[in-house]
């Protein structure tokens, strides 16, 4: 079998809400096809440009940002980098001027409202979130290549082979049993044969920086979800909550930055009620900041974004001398179960329903979780297959194509499970386990290939045609 190489930061991207294949990996197709126009030094014969959305990505494309992302994308933005107070604008001038500055250098004739097709009743063989970019050149010749974003903001060209190894890795994983012979066989925890591999592509302290570069987004995210107040953009009215919780457990009190307010949560108790609430918080908080189209990390989608955050800020805040290092050990480990189930099955809700967003997440947070607590290398996979267990057959049905209902709450039900499931976990003899973790890998790749399509991020079943859009005026 061949093995394929996975990265963290494969499996964390820093990007812009609401959705990551959805938004950020169209944004990131659209770069490509510039990229790719610029290096034939096409750029500059361009004369008009179609961008035709299929299956997944035009049925809930206008409520996920797709063409948003798009425009973006096109015009030469990166997610990482573009200031978020000035997305709006930016749309708003090219909608206006009906032009497009491709790459940011060349602009050519764009009307966003015709030149962008959502095929709502077409879709492509390869995958639901399919977008195919149409040129013409100042000498009459056309380009058309397709792009498919396949979760996570993940992307791949028609045609390319995907993912596949460019390193060659000291310890090759594609499921969790190579996982726990490597652990065996070296005697390393989880997260040093995850540090072991990332050492074939960057040096060691480069990868410690990018891990807290993730986590330091996760905490700004956290904290500005936790201090603003008001509606979801959308229609739907939804209001935030986050802010308002935060406040009545801290009794109002503000504070000047992120390290004054985690001392004022550390230092309200430790009883259930206090800390439950806090988890809760916490994922609401990202998941807010994600339907506002904010800055998020992708973990390992931005639908399931507040999951990881959460629990690893439950780690941090209630749990005595958490240090840096300790956190990068918590993402790697936790990055790694996700690579196995984007190896294994998919981590696409248009492609497995939430059971591959949410339950995918809470998988990795609780395994994550299950080591940094000291739990052994077989206890913590018992506690990621404990977590992903009880999310199988979990439907994606967004109401109106918003990332908004039911997901944020989802994300709060996800970091809850990872928790108990770490508890289960470290409370139980690994010998217990009936059902291993690639098992419940495949079950969950089973189940998303008999769910039906109307569960799988399309907005036509479930919550999605149930909810009246009345609710959006409670």
């Amino acid at each position: 079998m061949a093995h394929e190489a996975i990265s963290v930061f494969d499996m964390f991207k820093i990007g812009i809400g609401p959705s990551s294949s959805h938004t950020l990996g169209p944004w990131r197709a659209a770069q490509r096809f510039t990229d790719a126009l610029r290096a034939q030094g096409r750029l500059e014969a361009v004369r008009s440009l179609r961008v035709l959305l299929y299956g997944s990505l035009a049925k809930t494309g206008k409520g996920h940002g797709t063409d948003v992302a798009v425009l973006l994308g096109l015009a030469g933005e990166d997610p990482v980098t573009v200031p978020v107070a000035s997305l709006d604008g930016k749309i708003a001038d090219i909608g206006a001027a009906r032009r497009l500055t491709l790459a940011g250098t060349f602009a050519i004739d764009f009307d966003p409202a015709t030149d962008i097709e959502f095929l709502m009743t077409e879709s492509l063989p390869f995958h639901p979130n399919a977008l195919s970019f149409l040129a013409t050149f100042a000498d009459g010749t056309a380009l058309s290549d397709t792009y498919y974003s396949i979760g996570g903001g993940f992307v791949v060209k028609e045609g390319e082979t995907q993912g596949k190894a460019a390193v060659q890795l000291p310890f090759p994983i594609n499921t969790a049993d190579d996982l726990l012979h490597w652990c065996r066989k070296t005697g390393l925890t989880i997260n040093e044969v995850v540090a072991e591999n990332e050492s074939a592509w960057r040096p060691e302290a480069d990868t410690r920086a990018g891990v807290l570069r993730i986590w330091q987004v996760m905490q700004e995210c956290v904290y500005r979800g936790c201090q603003t107040e008001g509606t979801l953009p959308g229609g739907l009215n939804v209001k935030r909550r986050a802010a308002g919780l935060a406040g009545r457990l801290l009794h109002g009190q503000t504070f000047d930055s992120y390290d004054a307010w985690i001392e004022a949560i550390r230092g309200g108790g430790n009883h259930f009620q206090y800390i439950l609430d806090w988890v809760s918080c916490f994922a609401l908080a990202v998941n807010e900041e994600n339907a506002s189209f904010s800055r998020v990390v992708t973990a390992p989608t931005n639908g399931a974004a507040g999951v990881i955050p959460a629990v690893l800020h439950y780690y941090r805040v209630f749990f005595p001398d958490v240090t840096d290092d300790k956190v990068v050990q918590f993402l790697l480990t936790a990055s790694e179960i996700g690579s196995i189930f984007k190896k294994g099955a998919t981590i696409s809700a248009a492609m497995g329903g939430c059971q591959a967003e949410i339950g995918v997440s809470s998988s990795m947070a609780a395994g994550a979780l299950t080591e940094a607590l000291g739990g052994s290398q077989r206890q913590a996979l018992m506690a990621a297959e404990i977590a992903m267990e009880h999310h199988l057959g979990m439907t994606c049905d967004p109401i109106a194509g918003l990332v908004q209902v039911p997901c944020i709450e989802r994300n709060t039900m996800g970091a809850i499970k990872a928790i108990t499931a770490s508890q289960l976990a470290l409370q139980s003899a690994p010998d217990y386990a009936k059902v291993s973790l690639d098992a419940v890998v495949d079950t969950m790749w089973a189940t998303a290939l008999d769910m039906n399509s109307k569960y799988k991020e399309t907005a036509e079943g479930g919550l999605a045609i149930n909810i009246p859009l009345s609710l959006s005026e409670c």
